[in-house]
């Protein structure tokens, strides 16, 4: 099954998270098929928080990739800012 997750990326105590297309038997950080985002939770005002290529996110959805429970709430606050 593909899935959509976060990758881990970043240093100790400054997460950066990949927004990944992923086997599902595949390690965390491991291979990939596409990356189509990103996530930086601890960005100031002056850095971008979240992207995310919603045409590419509508295309794996569309293919039945399903979205991890962390990925989900990440693209649900994008798109609901997105929309504002």
């Amino acid at each position: 099954m593909v899935v959509i997750r976060l990758a881990r990326g970043g240093a100790k105590d400054r997460p950066f998270f990949n927004i990944i297309v992923a086997d599902s038997r595949s390690r965390r950080d491991g291979r990939f098929i596409e990356r189509i985002g990103f996530h930086n939770p601890v960005a100031n005002e002056k850095q971008e928080r979240t992207r995310i290529a919603l045409d590419r996110l509508n295309y794996w959805r569309g293919v039945g990739a399903q979205l991890s429970d962390s990925a989900a709430k990440i693209v649900k606050e994008f798109e609901k800012k997105a929309a504002a």
